[in-house]
């Protein structure tokens, strides 16, 4: 349990088959991925309220919905497939609800580049309705709409809930429904900023609907309360029977092209009994039971010096991970450091005693082994699983891929192997995919069925009528909450990616769907609270995370942008602002780190504030 074995999202199945195979082999459930720091709440609310981590949608469920919820989402920039699915809804006749923070250009309309409208037309509006909430106020959002459905019912007995659905496929209801009733609405509007009209116009929109699907990410998982947030809009889509059919259900939306591979191949601290049974009974050991440690107690870890080596496969984990300069000291106080990557970034540069950089093939090069030559296979957010084959020629002859370089290590590093095939794996994946199909389900005839045209659909128990929780029911829940406030002279900041980024790595200093062009140390602020706080559209300033400990998290330099943020709400990119995210700031029950709702405070530039309110320069 000194070792942690990290992986990015990027990282296909079958090299996070190996990898997880090897720390497990090694004795340890230390498995921390990027998944931690994005999805985590939503695993979480998910597995507890359905019995299942993952999304019950696919694109043809878009393709068919009535109505279509996008929730703390910004698919015009960080999901552009999926606006090619929203695209063809709204030509179905799909109406859509964005719910966010800032109005995205790419929420409200889109030009499909692959298309001639999309070229030489105005595009196609996708959002109907949108609603500027206040930074996490969409727990009370959808706590607000359940209490209205609930009235609805009350008024007309039997034409608005799916009754049926309820008594056959859930628990927990009437406590539910008795706790929805007790919301104070001016608590509900209070938290949102929006009018009491504006949420009744929702519900207009839903019981005019017959299929609904929610699709929410990180605006709504990386809040305090995000594990609730998705709990409750479980509970809006369980009152209607919106989950199980077609056009209908809940849809998590992932970035990395197979993070939601990576945790059904076993990347968790907390895989179940069933799967590390299964994992026994494959290769003849038994895995560890006690849980590992996840990205933030791995963090904690290693600056405590109790893990001395981090191995991390793919992915910036410094610049991803919160507190950046706490994370960058546990960093040096490792032992050994080592990643495999395809290019060098900043985490590179933060070492232990002793660092490692081992360069590995891109997914996008030729991948030859004395097998042959090799292909690796990917999962997506709707849990389909399709091959990924490289057509370049490798960089240098002398590369390695991850499934071989993770193969060599572990035969090295384990006595023997611990009689685990690891040169055949490496020799042809396939051999790797035939082992997956033991272990994992829904993978049967693996090698066969990926190959076919469309890929592998993995079953979704749910669509079954299957729900794994312990009363084999699908869970209303009851949840409180806490809105977020920001003393007077504060903010309530939120991370976001510009159009010119992907994950952390930003390719240009321009964001053209935001207007923001030459920079990105840019703080996007309501021009009512630029007034309001004495400064001014330009000036320079420092942000300042306000915590409940002493120490100072400080970014500094950047310039005010006015901006359509919601009063009392603030915006800045990420990952130049994850310094100001402390280790301790988490997501309850999934200890995610919360990028979302930090109060800060703005300081002009030169002017420190000791009473804990930005102080603005003045001509003298």
């Amino acid at each position: 349990d000194e070792a942690v074995f990290y992986t990015s999202g990027r990282v296909s199945n079958e090299a996070a088959f190996v990898l997880q195979l090897f720390a497990r082999a090694y004795g340890t459930n230390n498995l921390p991925d990027c998944s931690n720091m994005c999805h985590e709440s939503s695993g979480f609310a998910l597995h507890e309220t359905l019995g299942t981590g993952k999304g019950t949608v696919s694109l043809e469920d878009l393709h068919h919905a009535d109505l279509i919820f996008l929730v703390g989402q910004n698919p015009g920039t960080n999901h552009p497939r999926q606006l090619s699915a929203l695209e063809q809804a709204k030509l179905n006749g799909a109406r859509v609800i964005a719910v966010n923070t800032l109005p995205e250009a790419g929420l409200l309309r889109f030009k499909n580049p692959q298309k001639a409208r999309g070229v030489i037309g105005r595009g196609v509006q996708i959002a109907d309705r949108f609603l500027h909430i206040r930074s996490g106020g969409d727990l009370a959002l959808f706590q607000g709409l359940n209490r209205l459905l609930l009235e609805s019912e009350d008024a007309r007995p039997g034409a608005v809930l799916d009754h049926d659905f309820i008594a056959s496929h859930t628990s927990g209801f009437e406590e539910f429904a008795r706790h929805a009733r007790s919301i104070a609405w001016e608590d509900v509007l209070r938290a949102t900023g929006l009018a009491r009209a504006d949420i009744e116009r929702v519900r207009d929109d839903v019981l005019r609907s017959k299929r609904v699907v929610v699709c929410w990410a990180m605006g709504v998982t990386q809040h305090k309360h995000g594990v609730p947030t998705i709990r409750e809009i479980v509970n809006f889509l369980l009152l209607r029977g919106n989950l199980g059919r077609a056009g209908a259900g809940a849809c998590p939306v992932r970035g990395h092209s197979n993070v939601q591979g990576d945790r059904t191949m076993g990347i968790w601290e907390q895989m179940p009994d069933s799967f590390l049974d299964a994992l026994r009974d494959e290769f003849g050991f038994d895995p560890p039971r006690d849980h590992g440690l996840d990205s933030v107690n791995a963090i904690r870890a290693m600056h405590e010096g109790r893990v001395k080596v981090f191995l991390g496969v793919a992915g910036n984990f410094v610049m991803a991970a919160p507190d950046t300069d706490f994370t960058e000291e546990a960093m040096r106080r490792c032992r050994l450091t080592a990643h495999i990557s395809t290019k060098l970034n900043r985490s590179h540069t933060v070492c232990g005693e002793t660092a490692l950089i081992l360069p590995t093939l891109g997914r996008t090069e030729v991948d030859v082994q004395s097998g042959g030559e090799q292909f690796v296979t990917v999962e997506n957010s709707m849990s389909e699983v399709h091959t990924s084959r490289g057509r370049l020629q490798p960089a240098s002859r002398l590369l390695l891929s991850e499934v071989a370089i993770l193969c060599r290590l572990a035969r090295r590093t384990l006595d023997g192997g611990a009689g685990i095939p690891w040169a055949r794996f490496e020799a042809d994946y396939g051999t790797v995919r035939d082992r997956i199909a033991n272990v994992v389900p829904g993978f049967h005839d693996f090698n066969r069925r990926v190959t076919r045209p469309g890929g592998i659909s993995l079953p979704n128990p749910v669509n079954e009528g299957i729900y794994g929780t312990s009363t084999g029911r699908a869970r209303f829940t009851c949840n409180d909450w806490e809105m977020p406030q920001a003393p007077e002279g504060h903010l309530l900041l939120q991370t976001l990616r510009s159009h010119d980024q992907w994950n952390t790595i930003p390719y240009t200093n321009n964001d053209r769907y935001r207007g923001i062009h030459g920079s990105r140390k840019v703080v996007l602020v309501n021009p009512e609270d630029i007034t309001e706080l004495g400064l001014s559209e330009g000036q320079s300033v420092d942000l300042v995370s306000v915590w409940t400990d002493e120490t100072e998290r400080r970014a500094e330099g950047f310039q005010v942008v006015p901006y359509p943020t919601s009063r009392g709400c603030a915006a800045a990119y990420y990952p130049e602002t994850q310094v100001l995210v402390p280790l301790d700031s988490v997501a309850d029950i999934s200890n995610q780190p919360t990028s979302k709702g930090l109060v800060v405070r703005l300081e002009a530039v030169g002017v420190r504030s000791s009473a804990g309110r930005p102080v603005p320069a003045t001509d003298g």
